[in-house]
């Protein structure tokens, strides 16, 4: 079978693409870059509407990208190994990369189907500031079966092209959005019928408590520092993660270990 002719990609998209792995352009477009074969692919798969992928981007001969890619060849575009290079962010592209919308705001009747539900869990992060964790924190909220990730203006981007592959393209699997002051979000959801928690070093070991409530939101601390003292003062519970063996031969755990281990024990 001939394969079909696919239309090259012009240089003002090009110019345009390649400027959503700075922030202020992805916000300043509503869209976002994926890279890599395996994320393109989840991503397709979980779109919440065809209208949310915005391009396909494969370079010229990659048959197994472009196969994967003919359900959607009227947005299939083809670039050369010079252009790859200026769109890719890991070392050895697998030559495919999509452009997708940003997720639609957090719609208020979403968030009021929720407010009445008798259970409710919520992943809230707290100036977690690698791109890595963001994503494999979204992703496990996502396997765990969280309703929604919030995220403080420290946080990293949850469009990040590192988040966006630690994610593995689930980044459409779960309502999430960005506030200001983040204590002032989860003071709000208090008032909604929420509890707190909040891992932290000072916290109870978190398998002393034998039932978690119904309504609740997990917050995971920045990486070197933990939750910040406004959120601290918010928290109907602190917890810590114990460690094992006699003494502490690590100073913590990694964000999304912690994040990992809380949820499989608080997610309803």
């Amino acid at each position: 079978m001939k394969p079909v002719a696919i239309t090259p990609l012009s240089k003002a998209k090009l110019q345009k693409y390649a400027r959503l792995h700075q922030k202020k352009f992805r916000d300043q477009e509503g869209l976002f870059l994926a890279e890599g074969l395996r994320t393109v692919r989840e991503l397709c798969m979980n779109l919440p509407g065809e209208e949310m992928l915005v391009a396909l981007l494969v370079r010229e001969g990659e048959a197994d990208a472009a196969r994967f890619a003919q359900p959607w060849k009227e947005k299939l575009f083809s670039i050369n190994e010079k252009e790859c290079s200026q769109l890719a962010e890991t070392s050895t592209s697998q030559g495919i990369f999509g452009v997708f919308r940003q997720q639609r705001p957090f719609e208020p009747a979403a968030e009021a189907g929720l407010a009445k539900s008798d259970r409710s869990f919520m992943v809230a992060l707290d100036d977690v500031q690698d791109p890595g964790n963001v994503g494999t924190i979204l992703r496990t909220a996502v396997w765990f079966g969280a309703d929604v990730l919030i995220c403080s203006s420290g946080t990293a981007d949850r469009y990040n092209a590192k988040a966006v592959r630690s994610c593995a393209g689930s980044i459409f699997a779960i309502r999430h959005y960005g506030v200001d002051c983040l204590d002032l979000e989860l003071l709000r959801l208090k008032k909604l019928g929420y509890s707190i928690v909040s891992s932290s070093l000072e916290g109870k070991d978190f398998r002393e408590f034998s039932s978690w409530p119904a309504k609740q939101v997990l917050v995971i601390g920045n990486e070197a520092n933990g939750i910040s003292e406004p959120v601290r003062a918010l928290a109907d519970r602190l917890v810590r993660i114990p460690h094992g063996g006699a003494s502490v031969r690590v100073e913590s755990l990694n964000a999304a270990v912690s994040a990992a281990i809380l949820m499989e024990r608080m997610a309803l």
